[in-house]
Parts: C-alpha cells; sequence; structure tokens
C-alpha cells in the first residue's frame, strides 16, 4: 500500500509499505477515505516535534480520519465489513488505574496515531485499529464530516470540563478547527455570546457564519477593551485554543473574578508558558488543560449526524493523496483562509 511519511522539515515522501493485517481477533483493517490535518500534525511537520515527542525520520503523521471496514477479527461483533467508521486514534489500555477510574485519556500505557515514538499516522491507504477505537456512521454522515468528529471531540471534551454553559458568556482565542469545534457545539447547548478572536480575518468571517455573537483580530484592535465595553463584568470561561502566551495573557484579562481558563491549544516546542499570578490570585482564576478527549467521540458523531451542528463550514480545502505535502504547506503558512484541508485518499 502508499503511505505518505514525514522524511524531514516540510518534507513528505510517498513509500510504498506492506499492507497492515489483523494482529489480533479485536481488530479492524480499514481502507481509509478522508484524513483531516491537525495543527499537531503541523509541528511535527514544521518542527519535528512536539516538546519531548520528537520524530525519527521517515515517519506516518496523521490522526483524524474516516474510512470503510474491510476486515475484521474473529471476536469482533459490533463492526461489520463495509461500515462507513470514524475513530478515535488513542488507544488506550482499559486496565490501568487512569483507564478504570474513567479517564482512558490518560492511559498509563496510550498509543497514539501519528506520535512519535508510538504509533504511525492514518496517513496511508489502509490502517488497522482495535474495535474499540471504531464508531460506525450513519448513512447522513459523509467521511468527510466522520473524520472532523475527532477534533469536534476534543472541543466537547473542553465544554465538559469548564461550567454549565447555558447563558454563560464565553470567549475562544483562536477561529481554526479546535476553536470552531469549541463554537458550535457551545452555541447549540445553550452558552450566550460567544466572542472570538484570531489574527486571519478569513477564520474570522468563518466564526461568524459558525454563530459567533463578535469575532476580532487582536493585531487590529484591543480585544480586551472591545469585549469589555460589551461586557462590563468580562467573561465566564475563555477557552485558549492557539497555544500562544498573548492568547493565555489575554484570556486571563478577559475572565471574569472566579472565571475559569480551558487551555486546549497546543504550545508546540515550548514547554514552558508563564501567568501573572497577580491576576490569577486576586481574580482567583482557575486554569484547566485539556488532554485530547475523554469518551465523545460518539456525542460528536450524533451531533453531526442529527444536524445539531454544521461541521462542513470548517472544510475550507481539498488534496487528493499524492498531493499531501501541498496541504501540509499550505496549513503551516495559513495560506488562502484555509482552516481545515483534507487528505481525500482513492
Amino acid at each position: 500500500m502508499k503511505s505518505i511519511k514525514l522524511t524531514g522539515l516540510r518534507r513528505m515522501e510517498m513509500f510504498d509499505v506492506p499492507k497492515p493485517e489483523l494482529a489480533s481477533d479485536h481488530d479492524v483493517l480499514i481502507k481509509m477515505a478522508a484524513i483531516g490535518i491537525c495543527g499537531s500534525d503541523v509541528h511535527y511537520f514544521a518542527e519535528g516535534g512536539i516538546g519531548v515527542q520528537v520524530v525519527q525520520y521517515p515517519y506516518a503523521a496523521g490522526h483524524e480520519g474516516a474510512g470503510v471496514v474491510e476486515a475484521v477479527g474473529a471476536a469482533v461483533t459490533q463492526i461489520k465489513v463495509g461500515d462507513r467508521v470514524a475513530f478515535d486514534p488513542a488507544i488506550s489500555c482499559w486496565e490501568c488505574d487512569q483507564c478504570l477510574a474513567g479517564r482512558s485519556h490518560t492511559c498509563r500505557r496510550q498509543s497514539f496515531l501519528g506520535c512519535p515514538g508510538q504509533v504511525e499516522g492514518c496517513l496511508a491507504e489502509y490502517l488497522v485499529l482495535p474495535d474499540r477505537n471504531c464508531f460506525p456512521i450513519p448513512d447522513s454522515m459523509t467521511l468527510e464530516e466522520a473524520a472532523i468528529a475527532e477534533p469536534l471531540s476534543i472541543g466537547l471534551h473542553g465544554i465538559a470540563l469548564s461550567i454549565p454553559l447555558a447563558g454563560a458568556k464565553i470567549g475562544i482565542l483562536g477561529a481554526g478547527p479546535i476553536g470552531l469545534s469549541v463554537l458550535l457545539p457551545a452555541k447549540a447547548m445553550g452558552a450566550g455570546r460567544v466572542y472570538m478572536t484570531d489574527k486571519i480575518d478569513a477564520r474570522l468571517d468563518v466564526a461568524s457564519r459558525a454563530g459567533a455573537d463578535w469575532v476580532g483580530n487582536p493585531d487590529k484592535i484591543d480585544v480586551v477593551q472591545a469585549v469589555a465595553e460589551r461586557e462590563p463584568g468580562l467573561l465566564d470561561v475563555v477557552f485558549e485554543c492557539s497555544g500562544k502566551q498573548e492568547a493565555m495573557d489575554q484570556g486571563v484579562e478577559l475572565l471574569k473574578p472566579g472565571g475559569k481558563l480551558m487551555l486546549i491549544g497546543i504550545p508546540g516546542a515550548h514547554n514552558r508558558v508563564s501567568f501573572d499570578i497577580n491576576q490569577l490570585r486576586r481574580k482567583e482564576i482557575t486554569v484547566q488543560n485539556v488532554r485530547r478527549q475523554n469518551e465523545q467521540v460518539q456525542n460528536a458523531i450524533d451531533m453531526i449526524a442529527n444536524r445539531t451542528i454544521d461541521v462542513s463550514v470548517m472544510i475550507t480545502h481539498r488534496f487528493p493523496f499524492e498531493r499531501t505535502q501541498e496541504g501540509f504547506d499550505m496549513v503551516t503558512d495559513y495560506q488562502d483562509g484555509v482552516v481545515k484541508a483534507m487528505v481525500l485518499v482513492g
């Protein structure tokens, strides 16, 4: 089969590799159809790593995807050949203290697709995963929408960790796929006014179409002042979705006393961030990290399938498999107003 692998900084090549086989009675063989390019993939592509996770070349990235089941192991009962499936890229052990405590996303022995030193990613024609990681999708969903279920599940997990959203005034800093994955369900779940920022105006246009009540570019206006004029008491919760230090600082300024800062964005190669402890302490701000997602994939699928939300607004560009590098270059350089670029296999 064909696989696209990283071979250096901002370099990718197509390889002929053995087609994966079922190694367990609980394995599922998926013929890939749609693969989303994620911000974490871009860190591996452009920087060679995230924190201590350093790419050893050649290596296949990719963890957002969907496809069609081609074979199943003898013990698989809930999935059959021909099913169209989305998948959870985090492979947990289901035996450690974290898994048994309902925290499979922080499993002690977890492997993650496209994560260096763990499991090669889904930028390939075929993929094998445990049946527990596979989620059949209904006819009402496209395979591209199914691939979006992974980032959407992260947004849903962040919302679940924040506060009751009914009527809440929230900020979302970063209008990329993760920011939109917070915005769409937040509005559907009864959030009050949503304030959203980004440095790319084209992304702000998408955010407005997706339901943001106010959008602003921090390179052009004083965002804190603009929001404070509209919300003198400031915001209940802020979702930081860019991984940038200046956005974290801005998030603290935007929060009311007792507010909550949700850290979802990935800082990339930088392992340390800082906060103004004076503001954190005086306003008694809670800082909550969001680690991927926890049991939200099915909820994400249901929201898409039921048309509670429309994730198609995120998909701005599509590339055939052989032009994967073009997609990665576009996302890395924020070209042409890209939000979510999809790689289509076959």
